[in-house]
């Protein structure tokens, strides 16, 4: 009998692509072009971007359709490796990992409302923290709903964007097809714009941390990460080539509402505001998707260590309501604390670190000779391309920005003391 409580491969693929289109792609493309500006080059950066999500999406497949407990890398890690590193990785979530996204998504959000209003940014972003929680706060199925529809809402404006900017391009415009990209793509800034195409394609997972809400995992886990995924690569290649048709290299170099940018040059200045607004939806889904997913890791901690408890009680409709609320908290700290870049490069650091270890697990999945209800077909070659890439942005991370991944450093040391605090409660 089909479980209506659960969500199918549908609903679980507008998760994954409401996680994903969202921040990065309608901000990230000016800081890329203050050291990388041929065209042949940012369209490779969102190529091998949407290589490395499907890579990874495809591992992460493996995993829930075997392990089928919510909690996405605190679970499978913890089984995989030791509980300490499954730990970590929670704690990195609980901490950084959604907290983080959704302040940037809120961040986005306010200086699109801002660019078309003039209210201050961090009004309408506070403002839309506080309304995804109150939405994810009931039911499961309601969670569902909302977040289907305004996906729906998302992925059909992102297609009307696409198609009106293909039909037109600006005189003076971004687009360099020269063979410069030779040359950019061996510097060290390449790697580091990398970083924000690798931040502009999380989501990939998201689905993974909902295992116990998705019927028959093995089938529609795997089926809602890929087909995601790869619907949201066409659409971020498609989307950056718009960009660069329809605004000049000085209007959007160094610039964070590049959305909003292009829209005034496409539509002109009043309904380029209206499409900010837009834009401003499409960024609040994200955040719906954020707050309905990152809590799961939270309470799934909250079962298994006592230093959590707190955050242990669900609603009798199953909701972990004061995990929603500590992860919304946490991220109205950082968006009255840090800097968009700032948190960008610090929260990409660490959770780029705990996904190459997750699909690092694959090898130990085949290893101990697990029977897999879902094998990934290209498994090793792509497996070992999110970890060469992972590796890549890793090592330039920690040369190019050593403040930021220090403090990342600092987190996972902060997480591995509260580990063995846990440890030593009584129960």
């Amino acid at each position: 009998m089909r479980d209506s409580s659960k969500i199918g491969a549908w609903s679980a693929g507008a998760l994954v692509v409401a996680n994903m289109i969202g921040t990065g792609v309608f901000s990230s493309l000016g800081f890329q072009l203050i050291d990388t500006q041929n065209s042949w080059s940012i369209v490779l950066l969102w190529a091998i971007g949407g290589v490395i999500a499907l890579a990874g999406a495809l591992s992460y497949a493996e995993s829930g359709a075997f392990f089928r407990r919510s909690g996405g890398e605190y679970h499978f890690l913890s089984q995989l490796y030791h509980p300490l590193i499954g730990y970590l990785s929670g704690w990195v979530s609980l901490t950084v990992g959604f907290a983080a996204p959704v302040a940037l998504a809120a961040m986005a959000l306010g200086a699109y409302v801002q660019a078309a209003t003039d209210i201050p940014a961090r009004l309408p972003a506070l403002l839309a923290i506080l309304v995804a929680s109150a939405l994810h706060s009931f039911t499961i199925r309601q969670s569902s709903s909302v977040q289907n529809w305004i996906t729906l809402l998302k992925v059909v404006l992102v297609i009307g964007f696409i198609i009106a900017g293909l039909g037109v391009a600006a005189e003076n415009n971004a687009l360099d097809w020269s063979a410069g990209w030779t040359d950019e793509i061996m510097l060290p800034a390449f790697a580091v714009s990398l970083v924000y195409v690798t931040y502009a394609y999380t989501g990939w997972n998201a689905a993974a941390y909902i295992v116990e809400e998705i019927r028959q995992p093995e089938r529609n886990l795997p089926k809602g990460l890929i087909v995601g995924t790869l619907l949201v690569t066409l659409l971020y290649i498609l989307l950056q080539f718009v960009f660069l048709a329809n605004a000049s290299l000085a209007q959007l170099t160094g610039q964070l509402e590049v959305g909003q940018i292009v829209a005034g040059n496409l539509f002109g200045a009043t309904l380029g505001n209206q499409i900010s607004l837009v834009i401003a939806l499409f960024l609040f889904s994200s955040i719906s998707a954020m707050v309905w997913v990152g809590p799961r890791v939270s309470q799934m901690m909250a079962e298994d260590y006592r230093i959590w408890r707190f955050l242990r009680p669900k609603t009798a409709a199953g909701v972990p309501l004061r995990a929603v609320w500590f992860q919304s908290a946490l991220s109205a700290a950082f968006i009255l604390t840090g800097t968009f870049e700032q948190i960008l490069i610090f929260s990409g650091f660490i959770l780029q670190l705990f996904s190459a270890l997750t699909v690092g697990g694959s090898f130990l999945l085949r290893k101990k000779g697990y029977d897999l209800p879902f094998r990934n077909p290209f498994h090793p070659l792509l497996t070992l391309v999110f970890l060469g890439a992972s590796a890549w942005i890793l090592v330039f991370l920690l040369i190019e920005q050593p403040l930021e991944t220090g403090l990342g450093f600092g987190i996972v040391v902060l997480g591995a003391i509260s580990y063995f605090i846990s440890k030593n409660i009584p129960s």
